[in-house]
Parts: C-alpha cells; sequence; structure tokens
C-alpha cells in the first residue's frame, strides 16, 4: 500500500465519517480483517474520495443511493451521519432517498427512510415524518 495513499485515505475517512467510527473500526481490526481495512482506506478514501471530480456532498448523495439500492442497511446510518458532516440537510437526504426509490424500488427506499429518520433524529437533524409503508 503506498503510504502517500494510506495517509490520504485515512484523513479523509475521519473527516467524512469521524474520528470516533475511524477510532472504533481501527480498533476492532484483526488480522484476518486487517487486509480488507488497509484496502478500503486506500482505494475508496485514498483513491477515490480524495478526486476531484465530484466534491463530497456529491459523493454522499451517490453513496447513500447506492447503499439504498443495494440494500446494505449496516452502513446506510453511517453514511447519512456522514452526509450530514457533508453539508447535506435532512431535507436533501429525504430526496435523494425518493430519487432513489423511483430507480430501485419502494421496499428499498422505505427501509432506508426508516434507518435515516432515526439517524437524523439522534443527530437532532430529523424534520419530516416517516414514510407510510
Amino acid at each position: 500500500m503506498s503510504e502517500e495513499r494510506h495517509e490520504a485515505g485515512m484523513r479523509v475517512r475521519r473527516e467524512v465519517l469521524g474520528d470516533e467510527h475511524v477510532d472504533r473500526a481501527v480498533a476492532r481490526t484483526s488480522e484476518f480483517s486487517g487486509p480488507f481495512q488497509e484496502y478500503i482506506t486506500e482505494a475508496a478514501w485514498g483513491s477515490v474520495w480524495t478526486r476531484d471530480g465530484l466534491d463530497r456532498r456529491t459523493r454522499s448523495c451517490i453513496t447513500l443511493a447506492t447503499l439504498t439500492a443495494l440494500h446494505c442497511h449496516e452502513e446506510l446510518a453511517m453514511h447519512v451521519r456522514a452526509a450530514v458532516r457533508n453539508g447535506l440537510t435532512a431535507d436533501e437526504i429525504g430526496e435523494v432517498l425518493l430519487h432513489t426509490g423511483v430507480y430501485a424500488g419502494v421496499p428499498a427506499a422505505n427501509a432506508a427512510f426508516a434507518i435515516a429518520q432515526r439517524t437524523l433524529a439522534e443527530l437532532g437533524e430529523a424534520t419530516a415524518q416517516p414514510p407510510a409503508g
């Protein structure tokens, strides 16, 4: 792994996800999971999130949409928090999930809305009522 890419990845990872989250992930790293942690730090955070082509708000929108479409519920709350940290409002997150529902399906968006609303409420950011479903 390139030391420079790893350092850049760790910096962006901490800025987007927060020190607390990254510190927990690092503390849970084992001999088994270490190579994966190195990979995501370098590939996702050091190679992709550091690129100039999209700002972090846009990257967060894409990430929320993709996680919703792929039913990656275990990652969604973390990336809702990251989206807020990257400047998205609760209303903008809702728009991303609504838009995603059209293309990825209502059940996926319904689950994502529930997770996002719970997470936004924890952050003191929630303004909307949960979707009927």
